[in-house]
Parts: C-alpha cells; structure tokens; sequence
C-alpha cells in the first residue's frame, strides 16, 4: 500500500453505538430531485468509501465542493435508519452525496480524492468495519459519470494500490439522508473518541497532501 490511509478501529462500534436509533432518515433524494440540482449548475457525485463520518470530514474540506450530504443508496429497503443499515441486511451503502461545482473541481478529480483516501481493496469492509454497507461504490448519475469512474479505477487507482481494485461501479438510483447527527459529525463531534482518535489523523494527513485544494 502506498498512501496514508489509518485503518478504522474496532471501537467504532462501542463509541458510536450509543447514536445509534430507528429514528427514520429525513428525506430520499431521486434522479429527479438530482437533476434539479446539476440545473443549478452544481453536479452532483454519491460515493460509498466506508464509514460516512470519516469521509464527509475530508471532502468537504475541498474547493468547489459546495454540500455533502452522508446517507445510505445501493439497497432495496426504503427510508432505512441508521440502525437498520449497520445490521447489513438492507444492500444500502453508508456513502455521501455531494454537490459540486465542476468548474472549480473535476469528478474525475473528485474521484481521485476517493480512491486515495479509503481501501478500494478490501471487499465489504474498511479496517474492522465488516460487511456490505462498508463496500467501495461509485453511483454514477450519468454515462459521462460512469465512463470517468471506469477510467479513474482501471487508470489512477491502479497507480496508487498495489492490490486489484474491487470498488463497485453502479447506476445511482436513490439516496436516503442519514438521521440529523450523522451531519457533519467530525465538525460536531471533535471531542468525541473516535473523532480524536480515527478521524483526525485522517484529516490532518489529507490537508498535508492536498493544501493546493483546499478552501480558504
């Protein structure tokens, strides 16, 4: 391996477990509701790179980067709860929606941003998460999307991990937003354990690498 990724611990579960709650997601965003909003001349990018609070922290972090949403897509059950996801029968992914302006920073740029900053590896887990809803996933909205996906796994990522890559690439269909307390954990919750602990030395070594893109 040859980037700084810090596996997840397996304390996750035990300092995370008490926010867990069968409290129903606020909203589902469709292709519809997408569209809407690439008309506004933001795009739209939904990716699933393992546990939604470490990976919200970092790209929004980045210019151009407008919104990020952490949820659940990819599964058959709807409006699922957090609790519901974390049990792994749903087929939903913990991933993130995010908006962002394309003239300012690139999918393809965005998608590199993912590939170096969780295992693409490793199927169905990050670290000590285990299961499906932890797969590596890119929801592609459109064909341009889904071509730029095929060209960044089988070209960039391949450059920066020496084992085959199993990220998932798939049609987006729907995205559930996650329960309020999921937003913006890290950003709310830097005291808290796992945030000290897992996320910030994620965070500080992303900002390292990539100062050039970040906001003011």
């Amino acid at each position: 391996m040859k980037i700084f990724i810090i596996p997840d611990l397996i304390f996750r579960f035990v300092l995370g477990s008490c926010a867990q709650t069968k409290q129903k997601p606020t909203e589902s965003i469709s292709k519809a509701t997408t569209q809407t909003m690439q008309n506004s001349n933001l795009s739209t990018a939904t990716l699933g790179n393992g546990c939604f609070w470490c990976t919200e922290a970092i790209f929004q972090q980045l210019k151009g980067v407008e919104s990020v949403a952490s949820g659940y897509s990819g599964g058959q059950v709807k409006n699922p709860s957090y609790h519901e996801v974390s049990d792994g029968n749903t087929g939903h992914a913990e991933c993130l929606q995010i908006q962002f302006d394309p003239k300012v920073i690139s999918y393809e740029k965005l998608l590199e941003i993912f590939f170096t900053t969780h295992d693409p590896t490793t199927l169905n887990r990050q670290g000590a998460d285990v299961g499906t809803q932890y797969r590596s996933v890119i929801f592609y909205h459109d064909e341009a999307q889904r071509a730029i996906a095929e060209k960044v796994k089988k070209g960039f990522a391949t450059t920066v991990w020496d084992d085959p890559i199993v990220t998932e690439i798939t049609a987006f269909d729907k995205f559930y937003k996650a329960e309020d307390y999921h937003q913006n954990y890290f950003n709310d919750n830097p005291n808290q354990g796992y945030c000290r602990i897992v996320i910030n030395p994620k965070v500080q070594k992303f900002r390292e690498k990539h100062a050039d893109l970040l906001k003011d």
